[in-house]
């Protein structure tokens, strides 16, 4: 059944009613200054040539011409592809360290910005798949559950900071195990985690939870992200360094070696992202290229046919139709309509 994309544009018709109306308008007034000019008959032979049928069709076609653009910028289309839409894919949980230490400025703008740049890329690279993300600092949060609709995992992430999570640190063991679960564990592939920390803190509990991803298929990809020097963090708002307990200044520093034994022990592999579009390619390319299976589309409409096109080839063959209609009619007509005697001899 077609339908209107941005029904709102119908609102558009109601400007009909005051064009009609400006036209009856004119109307009236012709004849009225008609009756205060003096002899109507003496008027009539001088416009004899003059037709107001011709002049409302003229009208009539401008206004229709009106009505079919505007339903163009409606956009009147038909679905043509309904129903639920499989393809070949895999499911991929996103884990992302939203703690402190990611508002580092060794990379810049921050550590964070940096890494929601390079999963915005992955997104668009793995729209095949599913995609679920979880972010966590000294606590692990579900943030979207395993879905194929890009658009919402865009909008999650976008909206990750620090202020999500109310615990600091850095908890990968949590994260990971609320990944585990959030994959189908009957399933023993198929699936992958991308893990994008600064790798800062390793929990004791970090172990354990390699161990039921690798039992239940699941391979881990990490994504390091800072430097080996490190750099101080800013306090959100505070304008002032963090600082530890004896009231030195953080200096957060980038654990490359336990981001690589974490990719090891599942059979993934290990990326530092310097450049987002070199790194978004290269862990795209490896999820990609994991063995895929047949993932559930989103319900519905995803395809249509646009009636748009051919209204507004109607609107534009209307006003040019308009153009070559006269308000005059031509001597037979005027025969034909009484008029023989219509100038005085």
């Amino acid at each position: 059944m077609p339908v209107f994309e941005h029904i709102e544009f119908l609102f558009g018709l109601l400007l009909l009613a005051p064009l009609t109306a400006l036209f009856v308008l004119v109307i009236r007034w012709k004849a009225k200054t008609k009756k205060t000019l003096g002899d109507e008959e003496l008027i009539d032979r001088l416009t004899a040539d003059y037709s107001p049928r011709l002049y409302r069709i003229k009208f009539i076609a401008v206004l229709i011409a009106i009505a079919l653009c505007i339903m163009a910028a409606a956009n009147l289309r038909k679905p043509v592809v309904a129903g639920k839409e499989n393809t070949a894919g895999i499911d991929i949980m996103f884990a992302l360290d939203v703690s402190k230490s990611m508002l580092s400025n060794d990379i810049k703008p921050s550590r964070l910005e940096r890494a929601k740049q390079l999963v915005g890329l992955l997104v668009d690279k793995l729209e095949n798949n599913r995609i679920g993300i979880a972010v966590f600092a000294g606590q692990a949060y579900l943030q979207m559950p395993l879905t194929p609709d890009i658009t919402q995992a865009k909008m999650f992430i976008a909206n990750a900071s620090p202020d999500a999570v109310a615990v600091q640190g850095t908890v990968i063991g949590d994260v990971l195990k609320l990944c585990n679960t959030s994959l189908d564990t009957k399933e023993k592939k198929h699936k992958a985690v991308v893990l994008i920390t600064d790798g800062e803190d390793h929990d004791a509990g970090i172990d354990n939870a390699l161990q039921q991803l690798s039992d239940n298929g699941v391979v881990v990809y990490t994504i390091g992200i800072g430097t080996l020097q490190g750099s101080t963090i800013m306090e959100p708002g505070a304008g002032t360094f963090k600082t530890d307990e004896n009231g030195k200044t953080v200096i957060s520093k980038l654990n490359e070696e336990a981001l690589k034994n974490i990719a090891a022990k599942t059979g993934g592999n290990y990326f530092y992202l310097q450049n987002v579009l070199v790194t978004a390619n290269e862990v795209s390319s490896q999820l990609n290229g994991m063995e895929k299976k047949f993932i559930e589309g989103k319900t519905g409409e995803r395809e249509y046919f646009s009636f748009a096109p051919f209204i507004i080839a109607l609107a534009v063959m209307l006003l040019v139709f308009e153009v070559f209609i006269p308000e005059t009619v031509g001597m037979k007509m005027k025969n034909k309509n009484g008029f023989k005697n219509a100038v005085p001899q």
